[in-house]
């Protein structure tokens, strides 16, 4: 048996090893991961140099996580009150204040990483960011719900066109593009939520077309977006854009007739349809600027 000394020291590193997981729980870590990846590998196809690929990787990821923190520090008195398991806030995993702490100072990591790419490349990223946190702080319950998504997902491109050598604004298509791809992730993240954030009284876009106008909607901004990102770049389609393309059009169609019955089916062939736009928006990724 240890000694009463070593029990408290081992109570108190398990004790912080919790705070940690749930710090790291709560910064919605699946699309923190995915969207820094996403964008470091943009950057690799687009040209950026290696230690480039790198900053732009932490900025972006310093972003995300700020927003990812901010989202569930706001929400932690709403999710607490019914009783919404499954966020280590309302598990008691981390504190509030803790969560504030952490998207605060990932915020001002944010912003010499950001700049340091460039000063228009660092205003775009940060005007992005900003978009994020407002919606988390206002937009999440208006009728304006989706225009946060949009701005953010259009600035990350952008990002990576202006952090090439040369400072080139990015190619109308790839804004576009960036735009779509975040009405289209709202709408997704939204949906499976959308009756239990009605209980609450937060009404965004998505909310005020309800489930079924939600699920229609939903394959719209990314089979459109597909569209942009296989016809905008110059010199055509190609073969591997049109069947993008085919493949992004017939899951959707699948997914909203199937969605009728099973709404995870719509879930499903929408996330299908922004594989394909990923892939079509590397597969593009020299010609963004």
């Amino acid at each position: 048996m240890g000694t009463p000394e070593q029990s408290t020291a081992d109570g108190a590193a398990a004790s912080r090893a919790g705070r940690l997981g749930g710090l790291a729980g709560s910064c919605h870590p699946g699309p923190v991961v995915t969207v820094t990846a996403l964008m470091a590998a943009l950057a690799a196809t687009a040209g950026q140099g290696g230690a480039r690929c790198v900053l732009t990787a932490a900025a972006v990821l310093t972003g995300q996580l700020s927003v990812g923190w901010c989202n569930d520090a706001f929400d932690a008195r709403r999710d607490i009150a019914v009783g919404r398991r499954g966020k280590p806030v309302v598990d008691g995993a981390v504190g509030v204040t803790e969560v504030w702490v952490a998207a605060y100072a990932a915020l001002a990591l944010c912003v010499p990483l950001s700049f340091a790419c460039g000063l228009w490349a660092g205003a775009v990223h940060l005007a992005g960011v900003a978009a994020a946190w407002a919606y988390d702080l206002r937009l999440k319950a208006t009728a304006w719900s989706w225009a946060p998504y949009a701005v953010g997902f259009a600035a990350l491109p952008a990002f990576v066109a202006l952090g090439l050598p040369g400072q080139p604004w990015p190619t109308w298509w790839v804004v576009t593009a960036g735009a779509l791809l975040g009405v289209g992730a709202h709408l997704g993240d939204v949906l499976p939520d959308i009756r239990g954030d009605l209980a609450t009284g937060v009404r965004g876009f998505p909310h005020r077309l309800g489930p079924d106008g939600a699920r229609l909607l939903l394959p719209v901004p990314l089979v459109t977006a597909s569209a942009v990102l296989a016809l905008g770049p110059a010199g055509g389609p190609g073969r591997w854009g049109v069947a993008a393309l085919a493949v992004a059009g017939l899951v959707a169609v699948a997914g909203t007739v199937l969605g009728r019955r099973r709404q995870r089916a719509a879930f499903a062939a929408a996330v299908a349809v922004a594989v394909v736009d990923v892939a079509l928006l590397l597969l593009r990724g020299t010609g963004i600027a």
